[in-house]
């Protein structure tokens, strides 16, 4: 029987699949999947920062059309998932974004997909599949 586990897609995942990076094969077999797939708020908010930042305004807004139509539900903040993200920053030593993306995958029981090496101090919390780190 099939993994039927759900997925969370970190900023990192979302850009490798952007960058046809080593790793973006895996993603995208995620993604045609059966398996529901999700993705922090935090993860929508980094990924539109930084494309902005390196291309502008219209390509992030491109780029975020692009996005919106992958099969992908966005997560929310809600109370149990601020007290999630606030209790894995105050233990671990993480980014604020990345706390909230890993308590999104707590809570959800989900896989976090990444390929971001600050994600190792949550090894033992979190269900990870790493990507290839980028070089």
């Amino acid at each position: 029987m099939a993994n039927k586990k759900p997925y969370v897609l970190d900023t990192s995942a979302i850009f490798c699949l952007k960058d046809n990076a080593p790793g973006a094969e895996k993603v995208e077999k995620i993604l045609e999947g059966q398996n529901k797939i999700y993705a922090s708020f935090m993860s929508y908010m980094e990924y539109l920062y930084i494309v902005l930042m390196r291309m502008g305004e219209e390509q992030a807004r491109a780029d975020y059309l692009k996005l919106t139509m992958l099969p992908i539900e966005v997560v929310e903040s809600n109370e149990e998932l601020r007290f999630a993200a606030a209790e894995l920053k105050a233990n671990h030593q993480v980014s604020l974004a990345d706390a909230w993306i890993a308590a999104t995958a707590q809570q959800l029981n989900a896989v976090l997909v990444h390929r971001d090496p600050e994600f190792e101090a949550l090894n033992k919390q979190i269900e990870c599949l790493v990507l290839p780190y980028k070089i």
